[in-house]
């Protein structure tokens, strides 16, 4: 997982597809884990933090715009 300050390092287009990205990725672990094929329920935990830190530095590119 990245942290905020190298993020925002990132042009907002690459942010775009790493969310788009990792929004995929956390749908599929819902619906592994409603499976119970997950082996680390926590990572749906870690994945939704990770998608929300992107989308907040997007919003953040963008109002500095």
């Amino acid at each position: 997982m990245k942290k905020a300050h190298e993020l925002r390092e990132l042009p907002v287009e690459e942010l775009e597809s790493l969310e788009r990205e990792k929004s995929e990725e956390l749908m599929n672990m819902k619906i592994q884990l409603n499976m119970r094929q997950l082996d680390n329920p926590l990572q749906v935990r870690q994945a939704r933090r990770e998608v929300a830190v992107i989308k907040s530095v997007i919003t953040e590119k963008r109002a500095a715009q």
